[in-house]
């Protein structure tokens, strides 16, 4: 068995979901309003065990799902086009993809704007100057707006590293030393 398998099915499930929302949203205006929305849900999936359990569980059925989803959705007042979709899944038993419909939805949209997502790891927190200063050097690099995800992991001791779509600069001290033993066994 592939085990990338499941992971493809999910994201291909929640492609479809995603492109038919986000289509809906365009058509209506509704861009700003999706973005928001998604940004509610995705903030209320990270917070909550009981809503993640709710969607993944095979326990719960379809109607109580889509019973739940349709109260959180009216509760959060998630746009029209979004709480439609995750009804639709309910119903189908597709709610396990929720997460991979918030990433669809999230690069759906900042494609729309413009805009692509890094993935920053520093040792530091960095500051608003740096941060800008990044995007800024990144922007002119690959050609949109670059909207920037950072995280600290002080094992990197000093540097950076940064994921742009499939591309990756590690810059990062912890990679030099790594690099500099490997050289060192190699000569001796």
């Amino acid at each position: 068995m592939d085990v990338s398998e499941p992971a493809s099915i999910s994201s291909g499930i929640a492609e479809r979901y995603a492109t038919a929302i986000f289509e809906l949203s365009l058509e209506n205006k509704k861009l700003t309003d999706l973005e928001a929305g998604v940004d509610d849900l995705a903030a209320a999936l990270d917070a909550s065990a009981d809503l993640r359990e709710a969607i993944s569980s095979p326990v719960i059925s379809r109607d109580d799902q889509g019973k739940a989803i349709a109260a959180i959705a009216n509760k959060m007042n998630l746009p029209a086009a979004l709480a439609q979709g995750m009804g639709v899944m309910a119903a189908k038993r597709r709610l396990f993809v929720l997460p991979q419909l918030i990433a669809q939805l999230r690069g759906l949209i900042a494609n729309e704007k413009g805009e692509v997502s890094a993935e920053v790891t520093s040792a530091k927190a960095l500051t608003k100057a740096q941060s800008d200063k990044l995007a800024k050097t990144l922007k002119a690099r690959v050609g949109k707006i670059v909207k920037i995800n950072a995280t600290v992991d002080e094992s990197l001791i000093g540097g950076l590293i940064v994921k742009v779509g499939s591309k990756m600069i590690d810059t990062s001290i912890r990679s030099r030393l790594s690099s500099l033993q490997n050289s060192m066994k190699e000569v001796g």
